[in-house]
């Protein structure tokens, strides 16, 4: 309990490359497609592009929390083949400590089939190495202690359950800030609903996990606050071009953040891994959750100007920027911690 306090009131005395990040997720190869248009049912068609890149919507959100200043590490699972490989080094080569993610000889490295065209995208994701992370692997003794120290915790559900479960009950009795990214949408057990601090689902998401519509704004806003009192904890609800809906406690009143603008959209794979991830280094540094927000939004501006997720996260220069110039008047969280 003392150590719960003690991170909590130290939040704000964090510098701007202080902040710890741990991610419970996944790593996948993404194997990108490019065409014109999607093809129709029993159709062939010729792409206009082929790429192969390092992905996972928690390896991208790690990648993204480095990127944006955080000290971060990787627990999770892959093969131990070509594509593992090369995951763990992209990760590696952008200051992210992969020690802790596992190779598996017996399982193959995930992989996400990712059709792209006009900026938007349609993926399907065989999940390999990262169906055999267990509760067991999280309760080894050094992801443990890794969950413990850190500042923010986050998760994803391109893993079993009951290692997110695991991961979050750990992190949330030290203290940490934990934010759940309920994607894919899955029904969740209590234990991980009410061990995450924040949800951070997209519409869609909202939709399944409150069991109620989303179309509009009044319904929206209802769907959230449904979530947020199951959970006991924030929702902030991401809403791509129109921005993201931040719902701060039960029986709260939803305030909207506006979408940033910061130049054509390329390719929107990886949007909300870098919203999620920018989210949780901005509540590190001491943000409060509008604010934070706010920062994400930008860094998920940027992010979809660039092709491949991974490749399109932004530099901590370039988020701090935008979100200076967006905000007329306000602060950047990384200043709030007195940077």
């Amino acid at each position: 309990m003392e150590e719960k306090k003690r991170k909590q009131a130290g939040r704000k005395e964090h510098d701007k490359a202080a902040p710890t990040i741990v991610v419970v997720g996944s790593l996948n190869m993404d194997i990108v497609m490019e065409s014109a248009r999607a093809p129709e049912q029993g159709e062939t068609l010729l792409g206009s592009g082929m790429h192969l890149l390092p992905g996972g919507k928690g390896a991208n959100q790690a990648l993204c929390a480095a990127r944006l200043g955080a000290t971060v590490s990787m627990i999770g699972a892959v093969g131990d083949d070509g594509f593992g490989a090369e995951m763990t080094d992209a990760l590696e080569r952008e200051g992210v400590d992969v020690s802790r993610v596992l190779r598996r000889a017996e399982t193959p490295s995930g992989a996400a089939s990712i059709w792209l065209a006009g900026g938007d995208n349609r993926i399907l994701v065989y999940p390999g190495a990262n169906g055999t992370l267990g509760a067991e692997d999280i309760a080894a003794p050094e992801n443990v202690r890794l969950l413990q120290e850190a500042d923010a915790v986050l998760i994803q559900l391109e893993i079993p359950l009951d290692a997110a479960v695991r991961a979050a009950t750990i992190a949330r009795e030290a203290g940490a800030i934990v934010v759940l990214n309920p994607a894919p949408a899955a029904e969740l057990p209590e234990a991980l609903l009410r061990g995450a601090s924040v949800l951070t689902p997209n519409r869609g998401e909202l939709a399944a996990l409150a069991g109620a519509p989303t179309d509009g704004d009044a319904q929206l806003a209802a769907a959230a606050r449904k979530l947020a009192a199951a959970s006991g904890g924030a929702v902030v609800t991401t809403l791509g071009e129109a921005g993201a809906l931040v719902l701060e406690r039960q029986g709260g009143t939803p305030e909207a953040v506006p979408a940033a603008q910061a130049g054509p959209v390329v390719d929107t794979t990886g949007a909300g891994d870098c919203f999620s991830a920018a989210l949780a280094v901005a509540l590190a540094r001491g943000s409060a959750l509008p604010e934070a927000a706010r920062y994400a939004a930008c860094a998920a501006a940027l992010a979809v100007t660039r092709l491949g997720a991974q490749g399109g996260m932004p530099a901590e220069a370039e988020v701090d920027r935008l979100y200076s110039a967006g905000l007329s008047g306000s602060a950047s969280p990384a200043d709030e911690s007195g940077a």
